[in-house]
């Protein structure tokens, strides 16, 4: 029982210990921050840049605006737009990806002339892609269908979420050692069985790790997403309207960014959810 608690314990332990750095430095920190030669290391300790988490968690309790729905309630709608938007996108994101490694892994020729396009289309800045992503999807329709903004941001958050996807899902693939696909070639096995039976089972322990990782980065995706292209409904959004705000409802600011965090969180605790059901389901099966 105690074994099965830990990773929820040190999760409340890191919780408790990044507040505690918080209210610490706030004590003790400058509200000037910290500077070395003119520039600073430290950010500032005072109350428009630092409240204190108490004034945020209570800010969560009040209404966003007077007479309007509490700040708690704001947030977690948009969060539940953000989740669409994330979702649709991991999927896409999680598809190319499986797809793009089981081609590479089946033809070296492929594996070598991808790869490098794979790691490089990570180098490009996101800031300055959702805008085209955005501009092309405002030309685009699906039959009688209009392109809906929310797509685009499904779009950008997919093109995070598919690089670990595809680089995990590649190693997990190629993990197999030589002696096990001999053996499968003992049995006249084709490819096609190869990949399912021996291939995809092995690769899993590369494959899940790759797809906590994809799904933050699909958050993030889907956040500088709904910012770029100034799609409304989203935690992305309502974190630059409350940063508007940020001079005289310093706490506000924080409400929005901790949703973004605990929206982060939800989709790599579904992940992880997810693999322990296949664990025990394969444990089962055996």
């Amino acid at each position: 029982m105690i074994t099965k608690a830990r990773p929820a314990l040190a999760a409340l332990a890191g919780v408790l210990a990044g507040a505690a750095l918080w209210e610490g430095y706030k004590a003790v920190g400058s509200e000037q921050g910290t500077e070395i030669l003119g520039v600073r290391l430290l950010p500032r300790a005072s109350d428009a840049a630092m409240p204190h988490i108490a004034d945020i968690l209570a800010r969560f309790g009040s209404a966003e605006l007077t007479g309007g729905d509490p700040i708690w309630q704001v947030v977690l709608v948009a969060c539940l737009f953000t989740l669409r938007n994330v979702a649709v996108g991991f999927l896409a994101g999680g598809v190319v990806g499986l797809l793009l490694a089981i081609l590479m892994q089946r033809f070296r020729v492929a594996e070598r002339g991808l790869l490098p396009y794979v790691i490089l289309s990570q180098t490009v800045p996101l800031i300055a892609l959702a805008p085209v992503i955005a501009g092309w999807g405002g030309r685009l329709s699906i039959g009688a269908y209009p392109w809906q903004p929310w797509m685009s941001v499904s779009v950008i958050a997919a093109y995070l979420a598919f690089f670990p996807i595809a680089v995990g899902a590649l190693r997990g693939l190629q993990s197999p050692a030589p002696i096990a696909e001999e053996l499968m070639r003992s049995y006249a096995a084709g490819w096609w069985a190869t990949l399912i039976k021996l291939r995809l089972p092995a690769g899993t322990p590369y494959l899940f790790p790759a797809l906590r990782l994809a799904g933050a980065s699909a958050v993030v995706g889907a956040v500088v997403g709904e910012i770029s292209t100034g799609t409304r409904g989203g935690i992305g959004r309502l974190i630059i309207e409350y940063s508007r705000e940020a001079t005289s409802d310093p706490a506000k600011v924080y409400t929005a960014m901790i949703g973004a965090a605990l929206l982060g969180l939800v989709v790599a605790g579904v992940v992880a959810l997810l693999e322990v059901l296949l664990a025990r389901r394969t444990a089962l099966s055996r």
